[in-house]
């Protein structure tokens, strides 16, 4: 594969996964939630499972890497959405 794919999906992995962060940072400091869906966070963290699994399946360390982060800032949001609720 073309080492300029492999950094234009590392650059998408990273900016795609670190884009909860800022969420997470806002949810903590205002301790209000009433704006989150949480079947929106429910149903992204169910696909984003499946990537899990998908790239487990191809063997692709930056899929599945990216995204079990990614799952763990969803299901903190999911989280801090039930205790602030």
């Amino acid at each position: 594969m073309n080492p300029l794919f492999e950094i234009v999906g590392a650059v998408a992995a990273i900016l795609t996964t670190l884009c909860w962060l800022p969420q997470i940072m806002k949810i903590l400091r205002e301790r209000k939630t009433s704006d989150i869906s949480l079947g929106t966070n429910a149903a992204l963290a169910t696909g984003i499972s499946l990537w899990i699994v998908y790239g487990i399946a191809l063997g692709s360390l930056p899929v599945i890497v990216s995204n079990i982060v990614t799952l763990v800032f969803i299901l903190a949001i999911v989280g801090l959405k039930l205790r602030f609720g």
